[in-house]
């Protein structure tokens, strides 16, 4: 099939191409630059030029595919509230050159989305979280659901390699501005996390599977605590690792403290048994700990 991917050459993007080229599908990937245009091209993929802005871009990509998977978002999360909205202003863009098909639409949310009652791992049908504005996202997706267009939602937590960890960088750019590694209180909030190459194949999974409506977690590991991620930070800028009250959280983490206090175990059970998916690769503290930090 012929894919058009939105984020093409972003950090899932480049993986979800290479996976759905050997795969044997074709893949149009939106690229803003020359350099990812030739990044592009040198996958074997082709290259279309646009943004997340340029919402005529977007939709000539969907008019010539068959099939979309979204990933681009703008990760400045100082500004993740504007951010969301613009993503809805996105996928309804793309829900429009769709309407009328069955050509599957793939949306990229985020597994902090769902709740956590008492505890427990969210689910793919657990509640929304009220704090979370991503809800804009999967909103759309919904009304786009309900008339009748075939789209589906992959939620992401922290994707990683020993380059790239979702929002797990800022954290360490803190720490390393900081001094010490921090974590709040007793640091037993945990993050969800999978490895790059497992999320990859999911999304490709996903669209091939075109289940109107369907939810999927795109979850490895249930929940790697706070304190984890910063004692592994610690290890590898060789600075001390303290616990901060939850009063010097925003004080110390900045815009990161919207996120940094929340304990978000999420499971993905449903959505391994649904598409017969095994996620695989390297835990988050392996990848950590394989890192460079001279140069990360």
């Amino acid at each position: 099939m012929r894919i058009f991917v939105t984020g093409a050459t972003g950090f899932i993007g480049s993986a979800l191409v290479h996976d759905l080229i050997q795969a044997g599908h074709q893949v149009v990937g939106l690229t803003r630059s020359e350099t990812g245009a030739e990044a592009l091209k040198a996958a074997g993929a082709q290259p279309l030029h646009g943004n997340i802005e340029d919402l005529d871009s977007l939709r000539k990509g969907a008019a010539d595919s068959d099939g979309v998977i979204h990933l681009a978002f703008n990760h400045d999360f100082s500004r993740f509230q504007q951010n969301c909205d613009d993503d809805r202003r996105v996928i309804e863009a793309i829900g429009e050159v769709l309407a009328g098909s069955d050509r599957p639409f793939v949306v990229t949310s985020g597994t902090a989305i769902a709740a956590n009652v008492d505890g427990k791992p969210s689910t793919e049908e657990s509640p929304l979280a009220s704090w979370n504005p991503r809800g804009a996202s999967e909103a759309a997706v919904r009304a786009l659901t309900e008339r009748g267009l075939n789209t589906s939602v992959v939620r992401l937590p922290q994707v990683h390699d020993t380059r790239r960890q979702g929002l797990v960088p800022y954290l360490l750019a803190v720490a390393r501005e900081k001094g010490v590694s921090a974590y709040i209180g007793e640091g037993k909030n945990r993050w969800p996390a999978a490895h790059v190459t497992s999320v990859a194949e999911l999304y490709r999974l996903a669209f091939e599977k075109a289940e109107p409506g369907a939810i999927y977690h795109a979850v490895g590991e249930e929940g790697i605590s706070m304190k984890e991620i910063a004692e592994a930070h610690a290890r590898g800028l060789k600075i001390p690792a303290v616990s901060i009250p939850l009063e010097q959280a925003q004080e110390h983490f900045g815009w990161l403290a919207h996120f940094a206090p929340h304990d978000m175990p999420s499971s993905s059970a449903l959505t391994q048994k649904k598409l017969n998916w095994k996620p695989s690769g390297p835990s988050l503290i392996a990848d950590l700990d394989a890192m460079d930090y001279s140069q990360a």
